[in-house]
């Protein structure tokens, strides 16, 4: 990556338009949002999307034959084909994409719905034990329900590296064998902002294993491709990826093991949400998630270097990628980080004083007892070197 102020300086033009499409942003000058990890802030044509929506067409899809019911139910098909088309879908005759309030009730979906089908006596899982609790929980409460029923099936801890938090493929490669039958992984680490090269995974269990992937931190912020990643599942939230609350989606490739086919009787779906998907990813689209990614990775790489001159400051995750000039990979637009003697949450107080909002706790972390806490600082395109830099000279003035 080129140095974080040059990438900013080249992209300034570009950045600067796409942060006036955020009335919430703009009508707040006073404020800076640093939680886009949690959900994300949302650009006009969103707004206008759901707008449009409820006052032309409002009404129950796939449950009436008139023509709002009929566009509605138009409106939640195409959007099924806006996904594929905006995860690079090679296949997407074979593929399906089902409709959820979130990452959470979708990697919930795929545990409960389609892996006991695939899962016999003495089979194995391999799962993240560190990463988000959503993508630990279902896969656990698969093998206790396949438990009731006799089956009894072995969950493997998929291992990490110690010095940079990724995935360890050697290590993998010694948890698995010929009863391994599916693997979950992450994206993008929600509280050390890596990307946890997930093409590895397939490299090590083989062509056959199907792979679930919580793609809640890098859909919407930067390029995502199906066809690159060679994986079974894709699930994310659309609040994390500038659409609705209460939105997101499973995309299933239907290549390996059983067809997703949800369970139980299919309700009313989120209508509004869904639309406002369909706007959120078309802007997406238009804005362009490289240039995204690229924008929100000098971003938290001005911050770390920034907060490794600082003695005060533990910063989470892979210490050799917070040397300016490193050749690892900098950190996808969130940060992670402690002061040595001032408690997060106290942090937390004292910076929204300064106007600035930042997580701060466990960040629903699997395995973490909450007792030590930590501060998120999470970007995206809205957010600027300006805000960045002042977030520091904050931070600089508890040291």
């Amino acid at each position: 990556m080129a140095a974080p102020a040059t990438e900013l300086a080249a992209l300034a033009d570009w950045q600067r338009p796409l942060r006036a499409q955020f009335p919430i942003i703009e009508g707040h000058p006073g404020l800076t949002y640093l939680d886009s990890a949690a959900t994300s802030q949302k650009p006009q044509p969103v707004l206008d999307a759901v707008q449009t929506y409820l006052t032309t067409s409002n009404a129950n899809a796939a449950r009436g034959s008139y023509p709002w019911a009929n566009t509605t139910t138009a409106l939640v098909e195409n959007a099924r084909e806006r996904v594929k088309r905006f995860l690079g879908d090679p296949d997407p005759e074979r593929s399906s994409v089902h409709f959820t309030s979130g990452t959470t009730e979708g990697l919930r979906t795929v545990a409960r719905d389609w892996l006991p089908a695939l899962l016999v006596d003495g089979d194995e899982i391999v799962v993240p034990f560190a990463d988000h609790q959503a993508n630990l929980s279902p896969w656990l409460e698969a093998r206790d329900l396949l438990a009731r029923r006799g089956v009894r099936v072995r969950v493997r801890e998929l291992p990490y590296q110690a010095a940079s938090g990724d995935y360890d493929p050697r290590a993998l490669a010694a948890v698995t064998g010929p009863r391994t039958r599916f693997v979950a992984a992450t994206h993008v680490h929600h509280v050390y902002g890596v990307d946890m090269n997930v093409h590895r995974i397939r490299q090590v269990v083989g062509p056959q294993v199907p792979i679930c992937l919580d793609a809640a931190q890098s859909v919407g912020h930067l390029p995502v491709s199906v066809a690159g990643l060679d994986v079974d599942f894709v699930v994310f939230s659309g609040h994390k990826a500038m659409a609705l609350p209460g939105t997101g989606a499973v995309w299933a490739r239907g290549l390996r093991g059983p067809r997703l086919r949800p369970g139980g009787w299919s309700g009313t779906p989120n209508t509004a949400g869904i639309a406002s998907l369909t706007a959120a990813l078309d802007w997406l689209d238009a804005a362009g998630t490289g240039r995204i990614e690229r924008w929100t990775v000098a971003l938290t790489a001005l911050l770390t270097d920034g907060l490794d001159r600082m003695d005060a400051y533990e910063v989470l995750g892979c210490r050799t990628s917070l040397a300016a000039g490193s050749r690892v990979q900098r950190r996808r637009s969130l940060v992670t980080f402690r002061h040595r003697g001032i408690d997060s949450r106290d942090l937390g107080f004292i910076l929204f004083s300064h106007g600035f909002m930042v997580r701060t706790d466990g960040h629903c972390q699997a395995g973490h007892d909450g007792r030590e806490g930590s501060v998120r600082v999470s970007l995206h395109v809205h957010n600027t070197p300006e805000e960045v830099r002042e977030l520091l000279a904050a931070l600089a003035s508890l040291q």
